[in-house]
């Protein structure tokens, strides 16, 4: 399976893969799908809201690709397929590879990305069902959430990228009120309906696993306004 080559690049580099851990079976994880997640080691990025912290570094955990193989030859007919998430999953140069080989297999292939690299993205996006793309805030203010320079333009980038391929598209935004307000929140649902996004959802800040550096604030779908509510035609609150 893995001695093919095709689009540039060999499928053995799928052994590469800096996996951190692989959730069998997800209901939530890929809206409308049955999936296992593969997360993904490594993130430039360090949003304080982020759950997934665990993976940002060097000494996260460590999986092996041969382990979501046989993970995938076990469940054939019951799962849909397999979300690529992290840390951010598009830092790994052996992702291409992976997403072609888990294609292969038969399985579909969603992502959650941040959109930190366009490139990539643009690389593996004809092998993607579907993708969860996160806006982090309004373009000009990106750098306050992620704690890095220049991020909302990659970001942007990578919206365009997605939304020129046609794929399936969901973008979210997760809402701590000390990062993003209430008018932030109708300026990035503006923008997303600018650009032509149907799909958004605003995700409810929760402490757990992230590194506390947030005041535990819980927010409700009546907090958010009715103009981000009613920028897009599908718009869903994801609560606590």
């Amino acid at each position: 399976m893995y001695e093919n080559q095709e689009g540039g690049f060999s499928a053995t580099e799928a052994e590469d893969l800096p996996i951190g851990a692989i959730v069998p079976f997800s209901t939530v994880d890929w809206p409308g799908k049955l999936a296992a997640v593969c997360f993904l080691r490594g993130c430039p990025w360090r949003c304080p809201y982020c759950q997934n912290r665990i993976f940002w570094g060097p000494d996260a955990p460590r999986d092996q690709f041969s382990s979501l193989v046989a993970l995938l030859e076990a469940r054939r007919g019951l799962l849909d397929g397999v979300v690529f998430s992290g840390g951010e999953p598009t830092l790994a140069p052996s992702l291409p590879a992976a997403v072609r080989a888990v294609r292969e297999m038969g399985f579909e292939v969603g992502l959650h990305t941040a959109g930190i690299f366009p490139e990539r993205v643009a690389q593996i996006v004809p092998d993607l069902s579907w993708v969860g793309l996160d806006i982090k805030a309004p373009w000009d203010s990106y750098d306050n959430v992620t704690k890095a320079q220049g991020t909302g333009a990659l970001a942007r980038r990578t919206l365009e990228i997605l939304l020129e391929a046609g794929v399936d598209l969901e973008c979210r935004t997760t809402w701590h009120p000390s990062l993003v307000s209430q008018e932030d929140l109708v300026t990035i649902g503006t923008t997303l309906a600018s650009y032509g996004v149907k799909h958004w959802a605003i995700q409810a800040y929760r402490s757990a696993g992230t590194d506390g550096s947030l005041p535990d604030i819980h927010v409700f779908r009546s907090d958010v306004p009715e103009a981000a509510q009613n920028a897009v035609p599908h718009f869903e609150f994801r609560g606590l």
